[in-house]
């Protein structure tokens, strides 16, 4: 039974956690070499993770955010153990959520990951992580595909989270003779997502549309490619670029 108040911060949970009661600990995911307990001993993680740092700047003592190192323990736990972990980890989440909502303007800037982030992003970067690794237990079933078509997760995916995606993808990537990759991911009726790669680093934002896109999709796949995700159904996204820039933009999302 998950508590209201936590429903209320994390609408997601109840949704992953059904998911997750649905497979065995050791059964394999969408997300690739790692199991449904390798999924939840890294949300369990990211809601600890996320909770200490946004309590400790609350208590005025700022943290550096650790590693994913911290769910190192977490992986050494029991199946029942690391469930009591997940489950509790995530009230707390909820708990710190409301109190920074409370004590702090919405606009106050928390270190989060060598980068400053606002306060509401630490409620709504968990919810994104139950969306994402909830779609890596289900395929697209509808839940997931309803949750990824939100306007609310790309926007968090590319102003929230942003360059960070792309970093590993553009380490060793083939930069092409012009030393640049540009790439438009496309969906009617909404901004394009503009990735770029060069020598000096990567760059995501959002822009009006443009020229020719160079990936075209609804919202809920351009997500998934966005966090290095292929849906199930390959024709639910089209391309009519040239095999050379759609490799390289796919290798630069395929990073994550």
């Amino acid at each position: 039974m998950i508590p209201s108040r936590v429903e209320e911060t994390l609408p997601e949970l109840a949704p992953f956690v059904h998911a997750v009661q649905r497979r065995r600990p050791d059964d394999g995911t969408w997300c690739e070499a790692w199991t449904v307990r390798d999924v939840l001993a890294h949300q369990t993680g990211n809601a600890e993770e996320l909770a200490r740092v946004l309590q400790a700047f609350l208590a005025g003592a700022p943290v550096e955010t650790r590693g994913f190192d911290r769910e190192e323990p977490y992986r050494r736990m029991s199946d029942a153990e690391l469930w009591a972990a997940f489950l509790s980890r995530c009230e707390k989440l909820s708990e710190v959520a409301a109190a920074a909502a409370q004590d702090l303007s919405p606009d106050t800037e928390v270190m989060w990951t060598g980068r400053t982030v606002k306060v509401p992003f630490f409620a709504e970067h968990m919810r994104e992580e139950l969306i994402l690794h909830r779609w890596d237990l289900t395929g697209d079933d509808a839940t997931a595909v309803r949750a990824l078509n939100e306007p609310w997760m790309t926007e968090h995916s590319v102003t929230s989270v942003g360059r960070p995606l792309l970093e590993r993808g553009r380490t060793g990537l083939d930069l092409g003779p012009e030393g640049r990759i540009e790439g438009r991911l496309r969906t009617p009726g909404m901004d394009d997502v503009v990735v770029t790669a060069d020598a000096d680093g990567a760059g995501i934002r959002l822009a009006m549309p443009e020229g020719p896109a160079t990936i075209e999709s609804d919202a809920a796949v351009r997500v998934l490619l966005l966090w290095g995700r292929r849906p199930a159904d390959p024709a639910r996204w089209h391309s009519a670029a040239g095999p050379e820039t759609l490799r390289r933009v796919r290798t630069l999302l395929a990073g994550y």
